[in-house]
């Protein structure tokens, strides 16, 4: 007889028979056929369909008991539902195999695409997974990539000499001066668009940019090197300067990261200053970065291998060092909350009493962010999603892994479980 390939099954029938006496499988599966046979019509006789290979080997397995016999019986077909049904309604009326009284009855009619459908869900679910914790990474180095190509861009032409600025550069109140254009695309790619470059440290500086430092407050930005002082005394005698910034030593403007670029910036020193201090000389005093209090702790507590009062700078007060100790605590408890999370793909926001909020896909985090403390993700933590928690003003992000951050807001502390 024929045998239906297992890629054709749609649906098994399971049924269930109990015999007064001892028979064997070619007797059972015998009686199906035979009894069956003009039941339900020809479309529906089972010889035919097993040879049409709509239904499968009926298989058997039987054990004695008590005088009788007890079997678990599986039918597989490839028809529709209804047919399926119509075929395991016809085996309940067989009633006698060989000389014995039986009894049939269907367990259950199962479809075989369900047990395929949960094996893809889970198989999509691990697939997803991986893609949060590897794939998506690159692709937001692509994204860089393209918004970095795109700011090159949008690098234009200012004034009759065709210095390079970014655009729209009249707009601004505030102008940053630079000296190269190598200088400008680092600036404009990472956000920072009011810029135009002097062109080095010729003796006549260009009429456009004398024209600027007249209407517009300038920052002179230059290299933390000799070159940066000679563009700084050169430009202090020919233009208005409000401030000046400084690349760390050794370093240039157009090598330096967005958070490098930030902090020269916030550490500008107003020209007066300057001057008041070097009357005939304007040499460039280098600020000096100084450490804080949150760093002096971590730095003493890793060269002493426990907690201190004191660092070699200043004291620290007890406060602070209860604000560590809770800080610790929560990171644990934070910790603890993602690892019962582990392959639910979802995120849970807390309240600031660390009281949970609601749990919600990963996907949908960024829509529920209003009232939150806290936010841990079964993910990656991105920059869209610390630019939002800034703007809610969410206080913790916790995730499996971080993505390619480029800036952390100052109010947001971030906790990555990998890191």
């Amino acid at each position: 007889m024929g045998k239906v390939y297992l890629d054709t099954v749609k649906y098994i029938i399971y049924a269930r028979v109990e015999i007064n006496g001892l028979v064997e499988k070619p007797d059972i599966i015998g009686a199906i056929f035979g009894q069956t046979e003009g039941l339900i019509g020809e479309e529906l006789d089972l010889r035919e369909l097993q040879k049409n290979g709509r239904i499968g080997r009926i298989e058997v397995n039987l054990h004695a008991k008590g005088g009788k016999t007890i079997g678990e019986i599986t039918i597989p077909s490839s028809l529709d539902v209804v047919d399926t049904s119509v075929i395991a309604a016809a085996v309940e009326t067989v009633e006698r195999v060989g000389p014995c009284e039986a009894k049939f009855s269907i367990i259950k009619v199962e479809d075989v695409r369900n047990v395929k459908r949960k094996i893809v869900i889970e198989r999509a679910k691990e697939i997803v997974k991986k893609l949060l914790s590897t794939e998506i990474p690159e692709s937001k180095e692509i994204t860089d990539l393209v918004r970095n190509e795109v700011k090159k861009e949008e690098i234009t032409t200012y004034g009759p000499e065709k210095l390079p600025a970014g655009p729209n550069l009249d707009e601004y109140d505030e102008i940053i001066l630079v000296e190269g254009r190598a200088d400008v695309i680092n600036l404009l790619k990472n956000g920072i668009n009011n810029v135009i470059a002097v062109g080095g440290v010729d003796s006549k500086v260009p009429e456009s940019i004398v024209n600027l430092s007249r209407k517009k407050t300038i920052t002179l930005f230059v290299d933390g090197d000799r070159g940066g002082e000679l563009i700084f005394k050169n430009l202090i005698n020919q233009i208005e300067i409000d401030y000046l910034a400084r690349a760390p030593t050794g370093s240039e403007v157009e090598e330096l990261s967005r958070k490098e670029i930030i902090k020269a910036l916030r550490l500008k020193i107003p020209i007066q200053q300057i001057i008041a201090k070097k009357e005939e000389r304007y040499e460039i005093e280098i600020p000096v970065i100084e450490e804080s209090k949150e760093e002096k702790i971590e730095k003493t507590q890793l060269e002493s291998g426990k907690e201190t009062e004191e660092t070699t700078t200043e004291k620290i007060e007890p406060a602070d060092v209860e604000k560590e100790i809770k800080s610790k605590e929560a990171k644990v408890f934070f910790f603890d909350v993602l690892k019962s999370m582990e392959g639910s793909l979802n995120a849970k926001i807390f309240d600031k009493d660390l009281n949970l909020i609601k749990e919600v896909p990963v996907r949908d985090v960024t829509e529920n962010l209003d009232g939150a403390y806290a936010v841990v993700l079964d993910g990656i933590i991105t920059q869209r999603i610390l630019d939002l928690a800034e703007v809610k003003n969410v206080k913790v992000v916790v995730g499996v892994n971080k993505g390619n951050i480029f800036r952390i807001p100052k109010e947001v502390k971030i906790y990555s479980l990998n890191e």
